[in-house]
């Protein structure tokens, strides 16, 4: 009887452990993961309007780059599934990409710290890009 117990516990924690597949990390640590050494394109796009913006100016990538790289992302408790998104962001290196919204990286959802919101929307706002 112990050992079934035993059992069925030790099967519960694997699986709650299962259901949270993140780990606390910085933003750089999940981009590099994802084999995204040498960031040559941006593309952010804003989830309310549709409306997206494309970097793809050294000086421009390097700090918007600057900017979030070192934000922390720590899973959130609640996995359940969401509808809509406030910004998502594509990483290009080559033909290499890595997408993320502001709380959800590979289908896992996050808090980030500091809060990566504020500083994707002033940096989306005063965003100018020049059409070539």
């Amino acid at each position: 009887m112990k050992r079934f117990l035993f059992l069925i516990l030790l099967v519960s924690l694997y699986l709650v452990s299962a259901c949270t597949n993140g780990k606390t990390q910085s933003l750089e640590a999940f981009y590099k993961d994802a084999k995204i050494e040498s960031i040559d394109k941006v593309i952010i796009q804003d989830g309310s309007t549709g409306a997206s913006k494309t970097i793809t100016k050294q000086d421009q990538i390097n700090e918007f780059i600057s900017l979030i790289k070192d934000i922390k992302f720590t899973p959130q408790d609640n996995q359940e599934k969401r509808v809509g998104w406030r910004y998502g962001i594509t990483l290009f290196d080559s033909e290499r990409k890595f997408y993320f919204t502001l709380s959800e990286i590979d289908n896992t959802y996050y808090d980030s710290n500091p809060d990566i919101y504020p500083i994707v929307e002033n940096y989306y706002k005063q965003l100018e890009i020049v059409e070539e």
